[in-house]
This record gives C-alpha cells, structure tokens and sequence, in this order.
C-alpha cells in the first residue's frame, strides 16, 4: 500500500473565475478577469523537477488556483505526467468547465485511481447561473471514470436561508450531504477570524447542527488557534509556486529554495519547526491531519473528504481511501533534540536576515525617490 511521503500545496497563479461567491476575495477584488498566465516548461520537466526519487518518495500534491485551477493552460498535461510518475493529485474547482472533465474521463484507469477533486459548492452562485446541472453531471463523469472527490460548501451568511435546499440537492445528486469548511476574513488586518457576522457559538450551531461534517468540527477547534508545537512543514509538507518553481516551508516561511533552477540537485528540506509566522494553521485540515505536528492527534484526510452514502458507495475510491488515511509520520523519521535545535536557529537566523534585507529594500526604494 502506498503512503504519504510529502504533502505539497501547488499554488496555481490563476486569479480569472466562472464565477461570483459574494465571499472570495478575488470578487472583492475583482480579479476575476485577470490574464492567465504562461508555463515555459515541459510536462516532462515538471516532472523531473518533482519525481519521486527527488521528494522521496509518494506525494500528495494539491492543485488550487485563487480563481478557478482548471484554467490554466497545460494543467492537465502536467497533472498527467504526474500522475504517470506514481503521485497522487488532488484539484480543487467550482466544477463549471466541462470540457476540462471530458479530456480527465479518458484517463487510463491506472491514473485515475490516483486523482482526487474537491469539488467547491458555490450553490448560490452555480442557481444563478443556471449550471447545477452542469456542476453535478461533471462531478458523476470523474467519479464514473474512477476518481474519487469530495462535495465542501462554503458556510457563508447569505446561504444561511438555503442550507436544507443545499444539503437536498446534494443527497439527490450524489447520496450524501456535503462537507463544509470555515472561510477566513482577509480583511482584517492580518488577524483571520471567521468569515462571518455570527458569534462562534451561533455559527457552530447553524451550520454544524445542519451538516455534520467532521471536517467542520476539526476545524473550528484549530481556527484561531496560534501554533506553538513543533511543525515539520518545510520538510514534510511544502508550498509550490507551480509558474515559477519558488517554494516554500509554508504559506509564510523563513527559508525559500527554486526547485526548477537545477532539477538535478536535491531540495535542501528543513522544518519550520517552532516558528510558525501565521497568525493560526487555517488550513490545518491539511497540514495538521496529514501529519505535519505529530503530537496534534487529528482524524486523518480522508475522514475529512469521505462521505458514505445510503447505499453503501463512498466518495473515496478505494485506492485514494488507503492513501488518504495514511500520515506523513509514517514515513518519515521525526528529528532528535539536537536538530530541532539546529532547526531552530536556522530559521531564526534566516527570519532576521530576512527582516534585515527587507529594510535595506526599503530604505534603498526612498533614497531613490528623493
């Protein structure tokens, strides 16, 4: 059975969007029409720069995009020669670009069973539009193919009316009511709290009561949360900027590598260990249930993404189930005391150098305009 070697979050540098959702920021922005942008390498390349032997092992790598992923061009010839490499891929989509799903149906078997899409439930938005039917009709023509994926809904307040329309739809189309997560306030002066104009306690219950979803449940445990344990993001798990090959220990880091610039050299890995630079872990579904703090006990993520429906099928292929409720600590060796030390000095060293040079920046920029 394969297992998670490495977790790596592939930031697709897509703004352009299908849609509207009254709660992204790329609305708020409007960013929604921006220009895709251009790949200057190979399939092939990418996945030399990512093979098995360089990250060690089995990967999970997680495509998302800040609009819609499935936009950008060449992805699927990418995500292909992934595939044929032995990763396991995970997309994440509003579900809205049928042909994209055509050309990922006629996938060889072999690969699919390695694919995963988590499919955004923007409801409001998807009515509007006329494209539900669209939206769930592409959902069945991957599973049919023999993907797996899984059904999450953004809890907004202006769905707040439209909750057990929703969750009907839902069970009527593919046999369970769907996951949902918490979405962050980025406006709000770094600090993250929930998207919402309800308290915790009102929030819990309107949407928690509705859905049942342990994704839900995990999350508002750790949201808001600082972490202060021991992370091996940056080793274990990492972030990607998929166009330019820059990558990261995490969303923030004190350490930065170019993984494209010689594919032949090894990735110099080292955990962030106790210097998270995030506010909290909003995303720690991922990073912490795969296995990124070993000591924070959390349901693996496939419970997080699974669904068993009235009839007994699941969301989860079998394959992509085994994979999914594997943990990074699996596989990996956690460091002794000495080099969580070393580790920690690094980092901090490199936060300051950092800070410094960011200064010297600065200062630099304001002798020139004078």
């Amino acid at each position: 059975m394969d297992k998670i070697k490495r977790w790596i979050e592939i930031y697709v540098p897509v703004t352009t969007c299908t849609l509207r959702c009254s709660y992204c920021y790329i609305t708020t922005h409007r960013l929604f029409e921006g220009p895709l942008p251009k790949f200057d390498f190979s399939p092939e390349f990418l996945r030399q720069a990512l093979s098995k032997e360089r990250f060690g092992g089995t990967c999970m790598l997680n495509f998302c995009a800040g609009g819609e992923t499935l936009l950008a061009p060449n992805l699927l010839d990418y995500i292909r020669s992934l595939l044929e490499e032995g990763h396991y891929i995970s997309i994440v989509t509003n579900g809205t670009l049928t042909k994209r799903f055509e050309e990922i149906a006629i996938f060889p078997e072999e690969l699919t069973a390695h694919l995963f899409f988590k499919f955004s439930y923007h409801y409001l938005q998807l009515k509007e539009r006329g494209l539900l039917d669209t939206f769930f009709n592409n959902i069945r023509m991957v599973r049919d193919a023999g993907c797996s994926f899984t059904l999450e809904q953004t809890p907004s307040d202006d769905a707040i009316p439209y909750r057990d329309e929703i969750i009907e739809r839902a069970v009527k189309e593919l046999g369970a009511v769907p996951h949902i997560t918490i979405a962050r306030d980025e406006r709000v002066g770094g600090q993250l709290p929930i998207l919402t104009e309800l308290s915790r306690d009102e929030y819990k219950k309107v949407w928690g009561d509705k859905y049942k979803s342990q994704l839900f449940d995990y999350k508002l445990t750790i949201f808001e949360q600082p972490r202060k344990e021991f992370c091996y993001a940056g080793d274990w798990g990492v972030y990607l900027n998929l166009a330019t090959g820059d990558m990261r220990q995490c969303y923030q880091s004190n350490l930065f590598w170019n993984i494209y610039k010689d594919i032949s050299k090894p990735i110099p890995f080292c955990a962030i260990g106790h210097n998270c630079k995030e506010i909290h872990c909003y995303n720690g579904h991922s990073w912490i249930s795969w296995g990124c703090i070993p000591e924070l006990k959390a349901p693996t993520y496939g419970e997080f993404r699974n669904r068993v429906c009235a009839e007994g099928s699941e969301w989860l292929q079998p394959q992509m189930k085994a994979f999914m409720n594997t943990k990074l600590y699996e596989s990996n060796k956690e460091y002794g005391l000495c080099k969580k030390i070393w580790v920690d000095v690094r980092n901090r060293f490199a936060s300051s150098h950092n800070y410094c040079n960011r200064i010297i920046r600065k200062v630099k920029r304001l002798l020139t305009k004078k």
